[in-house]
């Protein structure tokens, strides 16, 4: 399963959201190991009444001034989906600290948030939950004073491993004359990836990628294509996924105060370097 964080790519966004400095780098696929929550809540009974699950994690710290420990909440339905896990494991060890040992919350499609850590307690409740994770953060909002539509599923978004070596102060790449294949992987919480295009100057026309291997339906999927540069200079790449619903990543992702799921195509400024 990929997991991505909603605030992948905020720091891309302008004017910058106020939060962590994210670029693209918030993202991984790995395996994990646990036991479906449908049958622990179905071992612990769920009275009729019950509307969501709650996950308190055991982090705590302090945000919008309130001190508080991270607490997500699901639908009962969303909960009960055989795929979500309780997972103890990753990539066939325990969990290391920094993914959530000894327990966390595991949701296929959805960005990171969802997934809490350091499982402390699940909670049955027979109401919508109104705590700040949920009411106030990840939530697109224009204002601080909206309510906004909360924060969900992960919009298709592909990323490539940019070719060539980095300019130090730019991080533009330099690259050799020939031919040059480019990789990289795409996913989306919605489906599978269909479609994933690559642009050698800067979106004005565009050509398919090869799509690979996927290890599921809730990971990334490998692509590749090839490019042979027709003159020196410099070259705008970009690319861009479409899953099976539809949804395509734009070129200019919408701004929204948290600078959540910026999922605007990569660009990659490339020199053909000529001797």
């Amino acid at each position: 399963m990929t997991l991505d964080c909603a605030g992948n790519g905020l720091a891309r966004l302008s004017p910058r959201p106020v939060s962590q400095p994210w670029l693209l780098e918030a993202v991984g696929t790995a395996e994990w190991t646990g036991t479906p929550l449908a049958g622990v809540l179905e071992a612990a009974g769920v009275d009729d009444g019950a509307v969501e699950v709650l996950f308190r994690g055991l982090d705590r710290g302090v945000e919008g001034g309130e001190v508080q420990q991270f607490e997500r909440s699901l639908s009962l339905d969303e909960a009960r989906r055989e795929e979500v896990l309780l997972a103890y494991a990753m990539n066939g060890e325990p969990l290391p600290p920094q993914h959530g040992f000894p327990l966390r919350l595991v949701v296929p499609g959805w960005y990171g948030m969802a997934s809490v850590k350091w499982l402390e307690r699940i909670t049955v409740l027979d109401r919508p939950f109104e705590g700040y994770q949920q009411a106030r953060g990840y939530r697109f909002r224009q204002t601080p004073d909206e309510q906004g539509e909360p924060v969900s599923r992960m919009v298709p978004r592909s990323l490539m491993v940019p070719p060539g070596i980095p300019d130090f102060a730019t991080r533009d790449r330099r690259l050799e004359p020939g031919p040059c294949t480019v990789r990289g992987r795409a996913w989306s919480g919605f489906g599978p990836i269909e479609r994933v295009e690559v642009s050698a100057d800067g979106g004005a026309g565009w050509s398919d990628a090869r799509l690979g291997s996927q290890a599921s339906v809730w990971s990334w999927i490998s692509w590749e294509w090839d490019w042979e540069p027709a003159e020196p200079g410099v070259h705008e790449l970009c690319c861009r996924a479409t899953d099976a619903v539809g949804n395509q990543q734009p070129l200019d992702a919408p701004w929204n105060l948290g600078g959540y799921a910026n999922n605007e195509v990569q660009r990659v400024l490339v020199t053909i370097a000529v001797d």
